[in-house]
């Protein structure tokens, strides 16, 4: 399992545009991939349960990605989230 604790940096937050754009990401990864936000651990691959959760900008948060192919989901996951998840 991998692991990075990062900063959602978006202004409007985890809404529906940025939360499919990330779901959909990850959605492409055999690996499972989590969301731990507030002691909750949430998939990641689900964009209802991404949208439930409520990550406001300047949230921290750990993703945490297990399975075979856990450190390319790790740095697509790293990448869209620092990249303002094309916002």
């Amino acid at each position: 399992m991998v692991s990075k604790k990062l900063t959602l940096n978006n202004a409007s937050g985890f809404h529906m545009r940025p939360a499919s754009v990330f779901a959909t990401a990850m959605a492409k990864f055999q690996s499972d991939v989590t969301i731990d936000f507030n002691s909750s651990k949430i998939n990641a691959k689900s964009l209802l349960n991404i949208i439930a959760a409520c990550i406001k900008c300047g949230s921290e948060f750990v993703v945490e990605c297990n399975g075979p192919d856990e450190e390319e989901a790790l740095a697509k996951a790293v990448e869209l989230i620092e990249g303002g998840l094309g916002e």
